[in-house]
């Protein structure tokens, strides 16, 4: 049987990554869960770092700011899944650079969790945004850094607790007749 996979989550406290994290030790995979010291300390986000203890994940001290504890927590793994948000896409430069000094990294999961970058004809604003994540794709493609990226399209989850807030929907909630002309 084959061994399995020793992966390493950045962004575990967040959105999705605990989800990640979860599936990850559920499926028997060594695990490793970057945090910052002041996470395990955060009243909010410390609750989810135990919760990671408690199902059997290892706690990698770390910051995507400092390279050095970057490579050392990779140096660990054979793979990365990066599910920050998007306020830190541009941050996935760093970890780019530190699987790269890394060099056993076997496979990258970049964080998109969106439309697949390269296959969409978007408006501004999303047009700019689109094209900074398929630049990011191009530096791993030129790192040599084997990575797949995962494109789910949109969570509704984010976008379902302002759906129904007053006043969002339009008219009185009566139907009316909505002839075409």
């Amino acid at each position: 049987m084959p061994e399995k996979s020793k992966i390493l989550i950045i962004g575990g406290t967040g959105y999705i990554g605990e989800f990640i994290v979860e599936a990850s030790t559920k499926a028997g995979h060594p695990t490793f869960v970057l945090v910052r010291e002041s996470t395990v300390s955060d009243p909010v986000k410390g609750k989810f770092v135990e919760g990671f203890k408690n199902s059997g994940a290892t706690l990698v001290h770390g910051d995507l700011y400092d390279h050095e504890s970057l490579v050392k927590a990779i140096k660990q793994v054979d793979v990365v899944i990066l599910t920050v948000g998007n306020g830190q896409l541009n941050d996935q430069r760093k970890i780019i650079d530190a699987i790269k000094e890394a060099g056993n990294v076997k496979k990258f999961y970049p964080s998109e969790f969106g439309v697949d970058v390269d296959r969409q004809n978007a408006v501004e604003p999303a047009k700019s945004a689109f094209a900074g994540k398929s630049q990011l794709r191009r530096a791993t493609e030129a790192a040599g850094i084997p990575y797949t990226c995962l494109s789910s399209n949109a969570f509704a989850g984010y976008f379902l607790p302002t759906l129904l807030q007053p006043g969002a929907i339009l008219g009185d909630g009566n139907a009316k007749d909505c002839s075409c002309f």
